[in-house]
């Protein structure tokens, strides 16, 4: 089996990134590879792992969609009483990557996440479909629970309590911003040449430097 994995490999070939590819800024360039993933038909592209590190210095990442994206950051949504919001709220300074395997892109991303205002939290929750707003009541995220079978009675019970479709956020449930710090945008090339072109944040603007694969 080790072996079987060890030669799981294939060539990249499909396109380089030269630094007069790039935008002068690193959002307006993560828009463009990011539209480029929503054309191309890639299933959620806006799909992102997110890694946090506790207090005592263990990592952990875990998948969550994107929401958003300004001058400000990336935005997602999350319960805060999470794994994940436990690790924020006690070290803020996270990773995110979005892993763009279909066009042998990665785009990652250090930042520091804030949580968004209240008002920001309601107006996207009131637009998630029902189902997903009944599973945030049901679901303490990360914690145990002994079955199957707990987790529907939760959600029957969340279900029978707003029958009348009102559904509010539930206390430990918001929403995060991370302000990036660097974005580096990662392009396979031949015999793992790759090209890696990071934008690091520097007073008022930005620089951009070239890693090696």
């Amino acid at each position: 089996m080790d072996d079987e994995i060890a030669g799981l490999r294939r060539e990249y070939a499909d396109a380089g990134l030269t630094e007069a590819d790039l935008d002068p800024d690193p959002i307006a360039m993560f828009r463009r590879w990011f539209e480029e993933a929503r054309e191309a038909g890639l299933y959620e592209p806006n799909a992102m792992v997110v890694s946090t590190v506790s207090v005592d210095g263990r990592p952990s990442s875990r998948m969550v969609l994107l929401k958003g994206v300004s001058e400000a950051g990336f935005v997602f949504f999350t319960n805060t009483g999470s794994r994940k919001g436990v690790e924020l709220a006690a070290n803020p300074r996270c990773a995110l990557l979005f892993p763009w395997h279909p066009l042998e892109r990665q785009v990652r991303v250090d930042g520091t996440a804030t949580r968004l205002p209240q008002e920001a939290v309601e107006a996207y929750f009131g637009s998630r479909p029902e189902r997903s707003r009944l599973g945030a009541h049901a679901s303490r995220q990360s914690r145990p629970v002994a079955d199957r079978a707990e987790l529907q009675a939760a959600y029957d019970a969340a279900e029978a309590r707003y029958a009348d479709g009102e559904v509010p956020v539930p206390e430990e449930w918001g929403g995060y911003r991370v302000a990036p710090a660097a974005i580096e945008f990662w392009q396979g090339r031949p015999g793992r040449m790759h090209d890696r072109l990071v934008y690091t944040r520097g007073g008022e603007g930005w620089t951009v430097q070239r890693l090696a694969p």
